[in-house]
């Protein structure tokens, strides 16, 4: 954990309650009444404890959309940067992320993000909240679901033993497709599934083997409530291949259109041609 550095986890003040219910009314209420989401197993959230809420993520909007169907507030991590960016700008994102219930992490130190997150996670559970967590690290590139990492998700489910409610959110990758800034008015869904209980592990947080194992169990159930298509590789190693496949092919255009020039410079360089 050297090195990380985790803001926010003492207990909640009342100014951060109140700017949370204050936001979850304006741009809850508004999510609400303009998309209508709809929502399956909302029955499953218990009323009150811990409880640990595993989606996965097509979207920035997901941890909004969420929340805005939750009676209870539910916490997830952001980057740490959404809170720390100077000026009035950074300033209105940092508040906009507090009042949504966001915990800034910092990922600096030897092991970043997760021994951040695992601690996030931990702190608010014991508090008896909701923890919301992306299994798969960041947002699907092509709207599949890709492979768990067992580093967050398995070791705070473990080390507190809080119930993990698998969610599925449906068609929010639609509403604000990269490079859209306008959103598409469009219902998506929310699905959450019935909780699972992995005390049978308790006390083997440390075993890569049962992280595994909760972990896919975990996204198996993901997968059943989203109707997705399963790809057993990281998100980040596909959106990296995907990264790498347009700057090859922006190369091999470059390299096409300096091929034509060429050409065409030599035609008009070679003789009969009225050069």
């Amino acid at each position: 954990m050297s090195g990380d550095i985790v803001y926010g986890l003492s207990e909640e003040t009342g100014g951060t309650r109140l700017l949370y219910g204050a936001m979850k009314v304006t741009v809850g209420g508004t999510l609400k009444l303009a998309f209508r989401p709809w929502v399956e197993g909302l029955e499953h959230v218990p009323a009150e404890g811990p409880a640990i809420l595993a989606s996965n993520h097509l979207s920035f909007s997901d941890s909004f959309f969420l929340p805005a169907v939750l009676d209870r507030k539910v916490t997830f991590i952001a980057k740490a940067e959404y809170f720390t960016t100077p000026g009035v700008k950074g300033r209105m994102t940092a508040a906009f992320f507090k009042g949504a219930g966001q915990l800034p992490v910092d990922r600096s130190g030897a092991r970043g993000a997760g021994e951040a997150a695992v601690r996030s996670g931990i702190e608010v559970l014991r508090r008896g909240e909701l923890f919301g967590i992306y299994p798969e690290g960041t947002r699907s590139p092509d709207g599949r679901l890709y492979r768990g990492k067992p580093g967050g998700l398995a070791r705070v489910a473990l080390a507190t033993g809080a119930p993990v409610l698998p969610v599925a959110m449906i068609d929010t990758e639609k509403i604000q497709p990269p490079g859209k800034v306008v959103p598409k008015l469009m219902r998506p869904g929310i699905r959450i599934g019935r909780p699972l209980d992995f005390s049978r592990y308790q006390g083997m947080e440390h075993d890569r083997f049962v992280l595994r194992a909760v972990t896919d169990e975990v996204m198996y159930e993901i997968m059943r409530l989203s109707g997705q298509e399963y790809v057993d590789i990281y998100a980040t190693a596909a959106k990296r291949r995907l990264a790498d496949a347009a700057k090859a092919d922006k190369q091999a255009q470059a390299d096409k259109q300096a091929q034509a020039e060429k050409q065409a410079r030599a035609e008009k360089r070679a003789p009969g041609t009225g050069a």
